[in-house]
């Protein structure tokens, strides 16, 4: 194989190698934790930490069409998938939809996109 198609195959290996190593290093040493450890704990607080900041800059800083709607109507529709999230019984779906639904519908009362 040689050429572009060489190219394409190493590509996609080198993806491979790198995602799944880390996976089955993950899965390998969560095994041998106790749920309860002190490292499993930081680890969830950073991953949460994450998803957060994440969250967060989407509010504040948008991409692309996101940016063109208000942000009383980001904040809001925020607030309202978490309202809608502990309403619910914690459930990660009925938050979503809440804000999704909320997103388009404050959006069309404020006269946005």
């Amino acid at each position: 194989m040689t050429g572009i198609a060489g190219l394409i195959v190493l590509t996609l290996a080198a993806g491979w190698a790198t995602t799944y190593v880390w996976r089955f290093a993950g899965v390998y040493l969560a095994e041998r934790t106790a749920p309860d450890s002190e490292v499993l704990m930081w680890v969830r607080a950073v991953a949460t930490a994450l998803v957060a900041a994440l969250v967060a800059r989407l509010i504040v800083a948008p991409p692309g069409l996101l940016a063109t709607t208000a942000l009383e109507a980001r904040v809001g529709a925020m607030a309202l998938g978490v309202a809608a999230f502990y309403v619910f019984g914690r459930q990660t779906g009925a938050g979503v939809v809440a804000a999704v639904v909320s997103l388009f519908g404050i959006s069309w009362v404020l006269g946005g996109p």
